[in-house]
């Protein structure tokens, strides 16, 4: 028989990182881990780059079950905000086979969280065109993503706001939909919802 793997100090601290960085995402709205992660590590005085550091998905881990001890009723409600301006802006924007992606998604979102999507257009000003067409504020955006160790790519995108929610959608082009980016949490290829996808979510509420 095996003998049960008691936790190292190691252990500890690493998950002591994670719950602290965890409390400062869903406290501040800080929606980067790294740098939720730097600023756990300095409150805990653990060097920046140190083998004790959480992974991303430890983080997440972490965040989720944050949630679920404090957010309560509160954490749901601005979950299913999110997720209901997520499914309007998707319909709006149906032309462009949208997609939701990230924490919104994963159900780790804080209030302070953007709603993300992925959009997929021949031309990216046509996105432009579309919100400019409803007098829709928007600004134009770049976001960089990572495909892979090597490859990282710029893409266009836009942000506006719908349902007092911050929508972020970053445009790829049409053969776009088959390569997803890799996540910052597991490193593995973002999952992505389409419009029916969401609508099951929030029926499940």
């Amino acid at each position: 028989m095996r003998a049960k793997k008691h936790p190292t100090r190691g252990d500890n601290v690493r998950r002591a990182l994670a719950q602290e960085a965890a409390r400062i995402m869903a406290e501040h709205g800080i929606g980067d881990f790294l740098v939720a992660k730097r600023k756990a590590a300095e409150r805990f005085g653990v060097s920046d780059g140190a083998a004790l550091l959480p992974k991303n998905s430890e983080i997440e881990s972490a965040l989720a079950e944050y949630q679920r001890l404090f957010g309560g009723a509160s954490h749901l409600s601005a979950l299913l905000a999110q997720r209901r301006a997520a499914l309007s802006a998707m319909r709006y924007l149906n032309e462009f086979s949208p997609r939701l992606v990230g924490a919104v998604l994963a159900g780790t979102a804080t209030e302070h969280s953007e709603v993300q999507l992925h959009l997929f257009a021949e031309r990216a000003e046509s996105v432009s065109l579309k919100l400019l067409d409803q007098r829709i504020p928007h600004e134009v955006t770049e976001k960089r993503l990572r495909f892979n160790a090597e490859h990282v790519r710029a893409f266009p995108g836009v942000r506006f706001a719908l349902d007092e929610q911050s929508i972020e959608a970053t445009v790829f082009p049409t053969d776009g939909i088959r390569q997803a980016p890799v996540s910052p949490v597991d490193g593995r290829p973002m999952r992505r919802a389409s419009a029916l996808e969401v609508e099951a979510l929030l029926q499940q509420g």
